[in-house]
């Protein structure tokens, strides 16, 4: 008797799809190629506080933006870094609106602020990074959405549909790296 399913490729390095995962971001930044990409979360806090007073979340979300989606670091980064400045004398923790804490620089913040690099640490943290990589990731976890939410919603008839396009689009994957990619890396002959 055959087994009801062929076994499955190997994933790429990294958590499949670009999340999930223990040990996912801890601080790091994500996955890409198979190399861990650190940013200077201290640095980072500091420099955007450096523009108005801001809460945690919103410091992850600007760093993440600002970085073009490649590094995002995570809140058990953030919040601790935080507590640390605040403790050192740099920041503190004013009550915002809703009830959200909102973290702002000291003078002495402002000063450690105004001693950093010139270039910001989310462009730092981004140099040399292969930007076409960062937009297939970005692309598989647009497409695990999609799957999960057909998983979730479609009749049996569309879930079939579903299936049959994935399964289409693997065997379309795995032709890309079959290509003759010598003939793309040629020089034009004149």
């Amino acid at each position: 008797m055959t087994p009801p399913f062929p076994p499955r490729p190997p994933f790429p390095p990294g958590p499949p799809f670009g999340f999930g995962g223990r040990g996912h971001e801890r601080g790091r930044g994500r996955r890409h190629g198979g190399r861990q990409r650190r940013g200077d979360v201290r640095a980072a806090l500091l420099a955007l506080l450096t523009e108005r007073p801001m809460h945690g979340y919103e410091m992850i979300q600007e760093i993440a933006e600002r970085s073009g989606g490649f590094w995002k670091p995570s809140p058990g980064s953030v919040y601790p870094t935080l507590q640390l400045l605040a403790d050192e004398g740099l920041v503190r923790g004013v009550d915002g609106e809703g009830g959200k804490r909102l973290f702002e620089l000291t003078e002495d913040g402002a000063a450690a602020a105004a001693q950093l690099d010139s270039t910001p640490p989310w462009e730092q943290a981004t140099a040399g990074v292969d930007r076409t990589e960062v937009s297939l990731r970005e692309a598989m976890g647009q497409l695990a959405a999609a799957a999960m939410m057909v998983s979730q919603a479609a009749n049996p008839a569309q879930k079939d549909r579903a299936a049959d396009i994935l399964t289409a689009a693997r065997r379309e994957l795995y032709a890309i790296l079959g290509e003759d990619t010598r003939a793309e890396e040629r020089p034009a002959e004149d």
